[in-house]
């Protein structure tokens, strides 16, 4: 069994509840990342902030407080991936932050979850014949 520790973030860009929606901007264009976990001074997870939290928000929101998803889903490092993935989906949402004891360790978005899907199908290519045109069944069966 595959775990989220495989493939999690563990260099993490975070931001504080009296960070302004302006920090959020800057840290999401500088790092080309479009999810930013809410810790506290301690590392406990209170929230997630999202692309698109920035662009819904309105013009009296200042703070991420105001707009950060405070119910956040979250995954342990120890659980599989497929979990993890059967939440993204069902959910339909793009990360889920890793947690252990309540303090944020990682982080697994759906991009995390392409990237394997690629190295993936690259591993079945190296596997597979080139041709299967030239692959006859009955010779596996005339052996």
């Amino acid at each position: 069994m595959l775990s989220i520790n495989e493939i999690m973030t563990a260099d993490l860009f975070t931001l504080q509840v009296q960070d302004t929606l302006a920090d959020a901007v800057q840290l999401m264009r500088e790092h080309r990342i479009r999810h930013v976990p809410v810790v506290d001074d301690s590392g406990e997870l209170l929230g997630l902030i999202t692309q698109r939290d920035l662009l819904t928000a309105n013009s009296a929101c200042t703070s991420i407080d105001d707009i950060m998803r405070k119910e956040v889903y979250t995954v342990s490092e120890d659980d599989d991936m497929r979990s993890a993935a059967l939440i993204l989906q069902k959910y339909k949402i793009g990360s889920l932050p890793v947690t252990s004891n309540g303090k944020l360790v990682g982080i697994v978005t759906d991009s995390d979850y392409v990237g394997l899907a690629i190295n993936l199908l690259e591993q079945m290519e190296e596997v597979e014949p080139d041709d299967f045109d030239d692959y006859d069944s009955t010779d596996a069966l005339s052996g």
